[in-house]
């Protein structure tokens, strides 16, 4: 995390103050740990795969994803602290132990943050998950999280790892109204899936350019849900670990400038890219560089 800090300059707005305080985001995952580096800062936790009252994940992967969006990093002196460190969170476990999901419980997480965004100043929304067909299940995500972006959400979502060819953005990720983030390094190194260069790209098939932005994923050490056992930290790579950069950016952000809307704080992340060089279906815009997107140079 800390390579990933200094490549979208996130150590220069922390220093600069901007942390990410007063700002909640919602993710939607595997469930989440109680770790040092943000259990202080979990609002509160919902299960809707199998019920349970208290914080837990049983497959680290939504663990990690909080990390990389909130985590102070206290436990190794900061070295692996996330982009918006004193962002507050609320966790919604919608998916299992495996990674997967049904697309009923990710709807019913939608719905609740939909439902209770204004009870508890949820601002973004974050799914490091997705589907990899489109068809009827697969279209009433889509509108979920448009009406979650309708609602003033800003919802912020992986591109997905059936990458490289085309049209492999996986769903929500195709939809126009969303933020979707592809990984800016995937070349770097192997995913989970076991290939090089995973980033889901465009277009989709309504032949909507995809993704807008693009973010470090591959080698991305953050907190590791077992941290009792086997140590506070521990790396992972995917699209996944790609979305909760840019949320932690939207994060940052907000804290800067309050009073942006979500369609704003999207055009300020494209004005504030960097261009990398790649196809348009392949980066989008680039990747968002925080001296920028919060002016610090001015």
């Amino acid at each position: 995390m800390n390579r990933v800090r200094s490549k979208i300059h996130a150590d220069k707005a922390h220093q600069a103050g901007y942390t990410g305080r007063g700002i909640t985001a919602a993710v939607l995952d595997t469930g989440i740990c109680l770790h040092p580096d943000y259990r202080d800062r979990i609002v509160l936790f919902r299960d809707f795969v199998n019920g349970e009252r208290e914080c837990y994940d049983d497959a680290s992967h939504g663990s990690h994803v909080s990390g990389i969006l909130g985590g102070d990093g206290r436990c190794l002196n900061g070295k692996y602290r996330g982009i918006a460190p004193e962002c507050r969170i609320i966790h919604l476990k919608v998916l299992d132990r495996f990674g997967r999901g049904k697309v009923e419980h990710l709807l019913a997480g939608i719905n609740w943050v939909i439902e209770n965004r204004e009870t508890y100043k949820i601002r973004i929304m974050n799914i490091s998950a997705g589907a990899s067909r489109e068809d009827q299940e697969s279209i009433r995500l889509v509108n979920a999280v448009e009406r979650a972006w309708d609602a003033g959400l800003t919802v912020v979502v992986a591109a997905g790892n059936m990458g490289p060819g085309e049209g492999t953005v996986t769903v929500p990720g195709n939809s126009r109204k969303v933020i979707t983030v592809g990984s800016s390094d995937d070349f770097r190194s192997r995913c989970g899936s076991g290939k090089a260069a995973y980033s889901g790209q465009g277009p989709t098939s309504s032949c909507v350019c995809k993704p807008e932005l693009v973010a470090p994923g591959t080698g991305i050490v953050s907190c590791a849900a077992s941290w009792q056992k086997s140590g506070y930290y521990q790396v992972k790579s995917g699209t996944s670990m790609a979305a909760p950069v840019v949320s932690g950016c939207v994060a940052l952000l907000f804290s800067a400038a309050p009073g942006l809307t979500n369609v704003e704080a999207k055009m300020e992340l494209k004005k504030a890219c960097v261009d990398l060089g790649l196809p348009f279906n392949r980066q989008g815009w680039g990747m968002p560089d925080l001296e920028i997107l919060l002016r610090l140079g001015k």
